[in-house]
């Protein structure tokens, strides 16, 4: 598979009705518990995301073996050292943004394709970008299954963005780079916003970038932890733990 390859499946007529839910399903308690004591009282308010974290079925997105942990408030390892990362900074990463509806989003670092899914459930379309082949295809078949129609799957280079499809309205950037990737910068339209956590292995933090214009607005949100960016414009490898 080439760098960058368009890898959403061909839907079938079935899918083209909207994304799966699994409101009644054996996980609907374990989500509305997540949802309540994870979200909401930790300040997430925001109507629309928080029906699409309690409609968006998180336990697809973990390996079978894990699927007990899927709802936890923790992350939970997906394969090839990359987790899905908690609710909360699921949620938190996300609303920042103020996704409307209209909005064409890129994230960076697909993994399962979670977080993909709550970004389609919010904006108008998404582009994603994961630099593992192997998981890039997992979650394009995932995402296809479940039927996130307005998702596309790339594999590449995250850090070098996708020019050919900018600009964008929100940048999402699940892992965590030295410095935020000028290519990134360089692809947020104007009075759009991004969010990335910058820094070390060991000391990170959560930054929203806004362009207004010509200029760009940093507001530091809060510590985190994230598996490293790997790329041109990120870490050149993955650093030493």
């Amino acid at each position: 598979m080439s760098g960058n390859d368009d890898l959403r499946l061909k839907l079938s007529k079935e899918a083209a009705n909207g994304p799966l839910e699994d409101a009644r399903g054996e996980y609907a308690e374990a989500r509305a518990e997540m949802v309540e004591k994870q979200l909401r009282r930790r300040g997430i308010n925001d109507a629309r995301l928080l029906q699409a974290m309690n409609a968006v079925p998180r336990h697809e997105f973990v390996p079978a073996e894990f699927r007990s942990r899927a709802y936890d408030d923790a992350p939970v390892p997906i394969g090839e050292g990359q987790t899905i990362s908690q609710p909360y900074i699921v949620a938190a990463m996300t609303a920042v943004l103020r996704l409307t509806g209209n909005e064409r989003a890129l994230e960076i670092g697909a993994g399962s394709g979670y977080q993909a899914a709550i970004l389609a459930s919010l904006a108008r379309e998404v582009f994603t970008i994961e630099s593992r082949p192997e998981l890039a295809t997992s979650a394009a078949q995932r995402l296809a299954r479940l039927c996130y129609a307005n998702v596309h799957v790339h594999c590449g280079d995250g850090t070098m963005g996708l020019p050919e499809f900018a600009p964008f309205d929100a940048i999402l950037v699940a892992a965590a780079s030295p410095s935020t990737p000028e290519p990134l910068l360089a692809q947020l339209a104007d009075g759009g916003r991004m969010v990335i956590p910058v820094g070390t292995v060991e000391n990170q933090e959560l930054q929203l970038l806004e362009r207004v214009h010509d200029k760009i607005r940093v507001t530091a949100l809060e510590p985190c932890r994230f598996v490293p960016l790997v790329g041109a414009h990120g870490w050149k490898e993955s650093p030493p733990r």
